[in-house]
Parts: C-alpha cells; sequence; structure tokens
C-alpha cells in the first residue's frame, strides 16, 4: 500500500537488533522467529500514531546486515522469506506502508561473485563486478588482489555500478523484492556513492513495477537536490535539520537551527517544495537522549520534528527516551534488542510514558492538519532559549513556540511580524487561548514545551 507522501510518519527498525540476532551468522542454524515477532509490535505502532515502517538491513549476511551476501533470501536470524512476506501483509492490513534497506553500493565477502573472485582471479567471470581490482599487489584484507572496500572498510566490496551485469543482478533482486514481499519502497543505503543513471534506472525499475513506489537515499553531506529530484529519488536524509535540532537543544541555541531551517525551508529556501526524511537519531548516530543534557528537552525536540517541514521518523525505542552511545567502533548500543530496553508502557509512569504519550499526540496533531503536512515556513521569532514559526498554507495557519529553558518563558510577536490582525489562538495541546491585539501576540511558555496553535474559530481534529 502506499500512503501519500506528505501524511507519512515513519518508524524504524533495525531488525538484527531490535530482535536480538546474533552477533554474526553461522550459516548453519535453523531460520529465527524475529520477523514473526515484530508482527506483535503492530498494535503498539498503531497507538503511537505511525502509518509507514522502515526496517533496516533484511537479507543474508555475515554480521550487520549492510554486508549482504545473498539478496535474494532473508537473513536465517530474522526468519524466512515466507516471514517477510507475511510480516508486511499483516502491516499493510494495519494501514502502514514497508520500505527496506536496499544496500547496492557494497556487498559482503561472502558474496558469491566475490568468492568465485577469490577462487579464479583473473579468470574469474565476475573480476569487473567490484570496483578498482588489482592483481598486481594484495590487499588488506588478505587477499592476493586489491579492490576498493567502503569507506575503507574491506569487509565491505564496492560493487562495479557500471558494469550491466551487476546493475541488471540488483534490479533483479529489486523486482523480486516488490513481487514477492510488495514492499512499498527503499531506503538506499550510501545513496551518495551510487551513480545517477544507476539511481535513473532504479526509479524506472521500481515506478512500473508498483506506482507510487518511494526511494529514500540516506545523504549526509551535499546538496540534496543532487539525489531528491525528478526521475531519481523522492526524498533523502536530512542530516543537515538532524545536526541543527540536536545541537541547538543541547547548546541552547535556537540560532542555529534557526538558520537552518530558513536556509532549507524559508522563502528563499533551497529544499522548500521538497519532503526530506526527518529524524532525531538512527541506528548509526548517538541516541538522542544520551546526546541532550536534560531529559526535558525531549519534549519540545520531538515537538519541533513534528511540526517543522518534512516526513517525521522515530527510531525503535526512542519513543521512551531510550539511551545509547557507540563504544568505540561498535554500534551495538545503538541497535540493542527490544527486550532489553526494559521501556515502559505507554499507560505506565514517568518520562518513557509521557514520551510516547507526547509523540502519539503529536502525530495525531499533524494528521488532522494539511497545513503540519504540506504547510511553508516562516520564522517568527527567535533568542537562545525561545523559538517561533508559522507554518502556511492558503486559508490556514499554524503558530508554533518552543521553550527550552529550565524556567518559563513568555514570547512577544509584533504584529507586523505575525502578520495576522488582532483575534484569538488556541493551543491544540492544551485547549489554552489567547489574544492577538493590533500590537501582535503573546504566548507564556511552561518549561521545556511548546505551544502549537491555531485561529480559535478554525478547528483541527488532534
Amino acid at each position: 500500500m502506499i500512503i501519500p507522501e506528505a501524511e507519512r510518519i515513519f518508524y524504524h527498525l533495525y531488525p538484527l537488533g531490535f530482535c536480538g540476532a546474533a552477533r554474526r551468522n553461522d550459516f548453519a542454524s535453523p531460520a529465527g522467529t524475529g520477523l514473526r515477532a515484530i508482527a506483535g509490535h503492530i498494535p503498539r505502532l498503531r497507538d503511537l500514531g505511525v502509518n509507514a515502517l522502515y526496517l533496516g538491513p533484511l537479507f543474508e549476511s555475515i554480521a550487520h546486515g549492510y554486508d549482504t551476501l545473498d539478496y535474494y533470501w532473508v537473513d536465517r536470524r530474522l526468519g524466512t522469506n515466507g516471514d517477510l512476506k507475511a510480516l508486511v501483509q499483516a502491516f499493510h492490513e494495519a494501514g502502514i506502508m514497508v520500505i527496506l534497506d536496499g544496500v547496492f553500493n557494497h556487498t559482503g565477502r561472502r558474496f558469491f561473485a566475490f568468492r568465485d573472485l577469490q577462487e579464479k582471479r583473473e579468470a574469474s567471470a565476475y573480476r569487473d563486478w567490484f570496483s578498482q581490482v588489482d592483481f598486481s599487489r594484495p590487499g588488506p584484507a588478505g587477499d592476493p588482489f586489491c579492490y576498493e572496500g567502503w569507506n575503507g572498510c574491506y569487509d565491505l566490496i564496492k560493487l562495479n555500478g557500471h558494469n550491466r551485469n551487476v546493475r541488471e543482478y540488483l534490479l533483479g533482486a529489486v523486482r523480486f523484492w516488490i513481487d514477492e514481499f510488495d514492499i512499498d519502497g527503499l531506503r538506499l543505503d550510501a545513496a551518495d556513492l551510487l551513480l545517477p543513471d544507476f539511481m535513473e534506472e532504479l526509479n524506472r525499475v521500481c515506478t512500473s513495477s508498483k506506482p507510487g513506489f518511494y526511494l529514500l537515499g540516506e545523504v549526509i553531506h551535499g546538496d540534496y537536490r543532487h539525489w531528491a529530484a525528478p526521475g531519481r529519488l523522492d526524498s533523502v536524509t536530512n542530516y543537515e535539520l538532524y545536526k541543527g535540532l540536536w545541537s541547538s537543544l543541547k547548546d541552547h541555541n535556537f540560532f542555529e537551527l534557526a538558520w537552518t531551517l530558513n536556509r532549507q525551508f524559508g522563502t528563499e529556501g533551497l529544499y522548500r517544495d521538497l519532503l526530506l526524511y526527518n529524524f532525531v537519531d538512527n541506528h548509526d548516530v548517538n541516541r538522542v537522549a544520551s546526546i541532550l543534557n536534560n531529559e526535558a528537552q525531549l519534549f519540545p525536540l520531538y515537538g519541533l520534528l513534528f511540526t517543522v517541514p518534512g516526513i517525521p521518523s522515530i527510531y525503535y525505542g526512542s519513543e521512551y527516551g531510550v539511551r545509547g552511545e557507540k563504544q568505540g567502533h561498535s554500534d551495538a548500543a545503538l541497535r540493542p534488542a527490544w527486550e532489553s530496553l526494559q521501556a515502559d508502557s505507554a499507560d505506565g509512569t514517568g518520562t518513557p510514558a509521557a514520551l510516547f504519550a507526547t509523540i502519539r499526540r503529536l502525530a495525531a496533531l499533524r494528521r488532522g492538519s494539511r497545513v503540519l503536512r504540506e504547510g511553508s515556513y516562516r520564522e517568527l521569532y527567535k533568542s537562545p532559549e525561545q523559538f517561533a514559526f508559522m507554518r502556511e498554507v492558503p486559508g490556514e495557519r499554524v503558530l508554533a513556540a518552543v521553550n527550552i529553558s529550565e524556567g518559563p518563558a513568555v514570547l512577544r510577536i509584533p504584529g507586523n511580524i505575525l502578520g495576522i490582525g488582532p483575534g484569538r489562538w488556541r493551543d491544540l495541546l492544551d485547549g489554552a487561548s489567547f489574544t492577538a491585539d493590533s500590537g501582535g501576540l503573546t504566548i507564556p511558555l511552561d518549561p521545556s514545551w511548546l505551544r502549537v496553535l491555531v485561529l480559535a474559530e478554525r478547528e483541527y481534529p488532534c
């Protein structure tokens, strides 16, 4: 099923971690049951308000899933192809679309073509499947030849994207995933390293196989329009906004976030007509609860995530304020088993339950407001610890005001900045109302909280 792009609220799940799979594949154990267990979380995710699921790497690999060795079989540590098919169907029946990780830049060392290269060397039919293969010198991983690895990691062998047979193999796998599992999209790992014409060919294959198919690219640096362009990808990961969000709260410096939002979505913003994929943490970066100095800041942080332009995404466990930091070169602490999180349930007490309830409320608010999904962006106010902006579509406006200080604050937005005459505004979160006079609007804010205001005469479900 395809959810309209502006209406999507993603939940990001890293299956090998979530399901508590063994760190390395022994290629002998019977299929696990993790994918079947994920289906048990559907009621909780529906309650949270998500309607799109991003499932991290699923196909047979050696270790972390991004070292794929077979694109046609689900990793035995997670289950079977039949389990994945049933899982996608269960999510579809619940009204939730599903996208998978597409790892097309590199493979693992046990990938069949690389093993053939190891065995036959210059005589291998697959010698041109990989980038910069050089038989004149040994490789750093102990092979009698050298090759290009991803980011200097020689357990991840870079594919030669120019090779027609490589492309046909990868595109054939994608067609298989669509036909066999009925997936709704892909998140392209290391999209910044994929060839533009490969992305264009992938786009044609996917959209012809399933109209509305979603292509999201992992991009950290650069001009997002290079990838999120007609005929290529629909969206990319908004790492620039991610940095502005956590850094502004941690450093009590909303000027950074204001600059980022204006650059991206303001009147002259570079991406004002794109719906970028927004997040506050994921499987590659420290949990945001471990970054911020005060867990109370999680509430305005998620308030921002759901009210700024773009598509919000929640990384599993972070809806309860779960912590986790990289340990050396290991990402294991970022990708824990669900059972190890010991998160409170949504009807419990304390910060975990309150944060879950707040995100659920914000998700409902966003679903019920076209302006939060599609509206333009205009800055109204900024100071180190307070920030306000307007989202607008013809005939509708929403004003978001945020306070990250440990004490209450009062914002005064002059009438010429507000751009709207006198009237009453209502907070969609607590129902409080405030009157704008000819001089502007005064907004009281609780510590580490926000208000989301609409003109009182209009009604928005929330």
